[in-house]
């Protein structure tokens, strides 16, 4: 089948070579000439893995270009994936998605399905319905499919999904996205159908809960903290109850990235125009804001004063496997942590020149994670890649000039911690470490 893709970032490129790779004909589009003429030369613009392999493998199926108008011309389904940043006011911002609609109209000479995989507010379906209505010659018919893709393991939950989500009206919308969706749900992976409306409120139910889950494992942790609990104990013990999923029940500074902070205050700002509270949500999101300062909270009351004081920084993404620093709680750790005068040294494996570009307050990068605790005051994780779990902590310790460690993301393992004589500060279960071994 052939498929355009409007709008390669992180959602369109994951879906327009995930298509490719089953064999569907693909067309990426983008306004933006020379990430297309990257993409020509097979340069991939974000981090993901496996997504370069992917693209190889399937170059054969895919095309990148700026030209909308002869895309949409040749293909039968036509996706939407620009970006719905948030506003001041938490709401999306349909700007970019509307514009596609419209030139989607201009070009078109025959009828298209417009499939809206880029998350948006519950309610947009029935007014691109109404713009498509007024604006095109055609009878074009609105699908919703929203994306659910984890950064870092975007590739397998795109060929694997959990299960597939459209909204749509007619018979024939159904039949074709059944076709589009075979290769991916071949092993009883369900495809669910549902009204537009639907679909687009079973995106952000999903993130707002996932969201809630953190904001309650954070508070458990800070109550653990306070009476002398462990959380992994905590959470091993309530989470052993089949009635409870395991997932994302894991304390740490907060959650950040593209989805959960924009997607919990897009559902509360439809919730507020619609006369309803969503505050479970609202509380959700609260405890976030907190949770993103909690590694700073601690590191002044260790040590009062920070101004002139040096401290590392491991992690700038908001998650491993990822080059992604939007709303990373590592962005408001420096930025607290510059406003009281101290520096700020960092490593990340892959976000590094991505944060020096993305966050306002200044630091410096290093080059690997011991050269970032030379001569510091502390080290900090804030993300928990995997090469941070097993630090050498003969050189670490050699390196700091302090042997503290916050871990923001309970990364390290306590017994090695505790042999190698490091007073360490970690999120609910601070009654196991009351300073060196």
């Amino acid at each position: 089948m052939q498929i355009s893709v409007v709008g390669t970032g992180y959602v369109g490129l994951v879906a327009g070579v995930c298509f490719a790779d089953v064999g569907h004909k693909v067309i990426c589009v983008d306004k933006d000439s020379g990430k297309i003429e990257a993409l020509k030369k097979g340069q991939i613009p974000i981090y993901e893995p496996g997504l370069q392999d992917i693209l190889k493998s399937a170059e054969e199926r895919i095309q990148f270009t700026t030209d909308l108008t002869s895309a949409v011309n040749q293909s039968d389904v036509v996706f939407i994936a620009v970006g719905t940043p948030e506003t001041a006011d938490g709401s999306a911002d349909l700007g970019p998605t509307f514009a596609v609609l419209e030139q989607i109209c201009k070009a078109a000479q025959a009828p298209k399905y417009i499939v809206l995989k880029s998350t948006v507010p519950v309610g947009t379906n029935t007014r691109a319905k109404a713009f498509v209505a007024e604006h095109g010659a055609h009878a074009h018919e609105i699908i919703n499919n929203p994306e659910f893709l984890k950064e870092g393991a975007a590739i397998d939950d795109f060929l694997r999904p959990d299960r597939v989500v459209i909204g749509c009206e007619s018979h024939e919308a159904k039949n074709i996205m059944e076709k589009i969706y075979a290769p991916f749900i071949s092993e009883g992976r369900p495809l669910l159908f549902m009204s537009n409306t639907s679909a687009e409120l079973t995106k952000y139910a999903a993130n707002s809960f996932l969201s809630v889950k953190i904001s309650f494992a954070n508070e458990l942790a800070a109550l653990a903290d306070k009476v002398g609990a462990n959380i992994d104990e905590v959470r091993a013990g309530f989470t052993s109850d089949s009635r409870i999923n395991k997932a994302f029940f894991y304390p740490g500074v907060g959650y950040g990235g593209s989805c959960f902070p924009k997607d919990v205050q897009a559902l509360i700002h439809t919730a507020h125009e619609h006369g309803c509270t969503m505050n479970i949500v609202e509380a959700a999101d609260q405890v976030n804001d907190k949770q993103k300062i909690v590694l700073y909270q601690k590191v002044k009351e260790r040590f009062k004063d920070l101004n002139g004081m040096t401290f590392a920084l491991w992690g700038l993404a908001f998650k491993p496997r990822t080059d992604d620093v939007r709303e990373a709680p590592a962005g408001y750790l420096i930025e607290k942590l510059t406003q009281d005068g101290a520096k700020v040294v960092a490593y990340d494996p892959v976000a590094s020149e991505t944060a020096k570009e993305a966050f306002p307050s200044p630091f410096e990068i290093a080059n690997d994670p011991i050269a970032a605790c030379q001569g510091a005051d502390a080290l900090l994780i804030a993300t928990e890649w995997n090469e941070f779990r097993n630090p050498d902590y003969k050189a670490l310790t050699a390196a700091l000039k302090n042997p503290v460690i916050f871990d923001g993301r309970n990364c390290l393992e306590v017994h090695d911690v505790q042999r190698a004589g490091i007073e360490y500060f970690c999120i609910g279960k601070q009654s196991l470490f009351q300073g060196p071994a």
